[in-house]
């Protein structure tokens, strides 16, 4: 797992090479992200941010979020609606996410090969992706382990 001062020195660089800004509250959003154990939800972001910045609303939140995405740096868990930091944004193919349902934790995998095969078979079918989410849900080796030793 990267630490964040890692994945915001990244973060920035990044932007800098695609030319967009990374401003505070871009990088305070990232930040709250890969701060914790697993993903936020948005309101849960806003909170936090609020706590901070008075004038946080929900559109500075999902603004954020939209930026943050599309340039990579964070993942949406589609299947609880919470947002994870990806800690290589360099990697601009598909992922796979494997979620800890009893702690929350948060993997990102790259198997290229799954893409491909997926993409070509997709082609086959006369389909274009768009966008790929592969969640993989289940228990950490830490929560089994927890359950086994109970």
């Amino acid at each position: 797992m990267t630490d964040t001062s890692s994945l915001l020195l990244q973060a920035e660089r990044q932007c800098q090479r695609h030319g967009v800004r990374f401003t505070p509250i871009r990088r305070r959003v990232l930040e709250m992200i890969a701060a914790a154990s697993g993903g936020l939800k948005a309101y849960e972001l806003l909170d936090r941010l609020a706590a901070e910045h008075a004038a946080a609303r929900p559109p500075t939140v999902y603004r954020a979020l939209e930026f943050l995405i599309d340039q990579g740096l964070v993942h949406r868990i589609e299947s609880l609606n919470a947002f994870v930091a990806c800690p290589c944004p360099e990697h601009a193919h598909g992922f796979q996410l494997l979620i800890c349902r009893e702690c929350g934790r948060v993997e990102e995998l790259h198997l290229d090969d799954v893409n491909a095969q997926l993409d070509r078979r997709a082609r086959d079918l006369g389909f274009r992706v768009d966008r790929q989410t592969i969640e993989l849900l289940g228990r950490c080796e830490a929560c089994l382990l927890t359950t086994a030793s109970a």
